[in-house]
């Protein structure tokens, strides 16, 4: 079977019309693996942000219990993206976010960053270490998935294109990104789940490597020292040689679930019997 022949699928669909169709086919199937990276990644980035950190600091979930909450936001995000908006657990996922965010002042502005985030990082993570390259129909799909999240989240003035979104994005990182205690904290956190994703124990080795999958701009932010030249230089040709490897495999098919484990996450040691949307995320803030 030909390795090309989800992408051949995706480009006789209508980006906007079957945006959640082609997004999930990224998600989910041809690029599991990167898009789970590259929404974690995403997250992280938001660090970098002091009015988002501050935020994400007071609340305590990312200091005190890092695990849930990564894996709790990787499930709500993962539940989305695989019923979409129409369908009723999507839209209890709608649901679950607005409760989750009403607690909080967050300006439009710092959610329409964050939006930028889950489209912007991922694929640019993609860009430079997918198997293949990402299609203008992947792109103008995702857009258009997250344009729609955005407008039932009550977000406002999402600019009307992917290139206008990104324009916005990189200026809105330019003029906001800077150090804080409460990004360094929050980053010590969460950098253990980082150094988790490399096979072995803890190493001075892994915690290079971990340093490695961030750019300079979100380590300067999040008080992260450079890794050695070459660490860097050897996991970007690691996934470099992984991507072409990759497309000589046969085509992906959606992944058959087991006990313990959704969309490639391993939920037992948090949610032993399985879960509910409305067991993700903080039960209450904390002021």
């Amino acid at each position: 079977m030909n390795r090309y022949q989800n992408l051949r699928r995706i480009q006789g669909l209508d980006p906007e019309r079957d945006h959640h169709e082609i997004y999930r086919t990224m998600v989910l199937v041809e690029f599991r693996w990167d898009m789970l990276m590259g929404l974690q990644l995403a997250f992280y980035r938001t660090y970098g942000v002091p009015s988002i950190s501050r935020l994400l600091d007071q609340a305590g979930e990312l200091t005190e219990r890092p695990r849930k909450r990564a894996i709790d936001t990787a499930l709500l995000m993962l539940e989305l993206v695989d019923n979409g908006f129409s369908h009723p657990r999507g839209r209890e996922v709608v649901r679950r976010l607005n409760r989750i965010h009403q607690h909080y002042e967050i300006t439009n502005a710092d959610f329409l960053y964050v939006l930028g985030t889950l489209i912007f990082v991922p694929t640019r993570w993609l860009e430079r270490y997918g198997w293949r390259s990402v299609c203008c129909h992947e792109r103008t799909a995702t857009y258009a998935f997250y344009r729609e999240l955005g407008r039932r989240m009550g977000i406002r003035d999402i600019p009307s294109s992917y290139q206008a979104f990104e324009a916005f994005f990189d200026a809105f990182e330019h003029e906001h990104f800077r150090p804080t205690q409460a990004s360094r904290r929050l980053m010590h956190a969460s950098r253990e789940l980082l150094v988790g994703r490399f096979p072995g124990p803890r190493t001075p080795l892994a915690e290079g490597l971990a340093d490695a999958l961030l750019d300079d701009r979100l380590r300067e932010a999040a008080g992260v020292d450079p890794p050695p030249s070459p660490i860097r230089v050897a996991l970007h040709l690691a996934f470099k040689i992984r991507a072409r490897v990759l497309r000589f495999m046969p085509p992906r098919r959606e992944p058959a679930g087991s006990e313990g484990v959704r969309y490639g996450i391993r939920t037992a040691s948090i949610y032993p019997r399985g879960y509910r949307v409305s067991d993700l995320g903080p039960t209450e803030p904390r002021r």
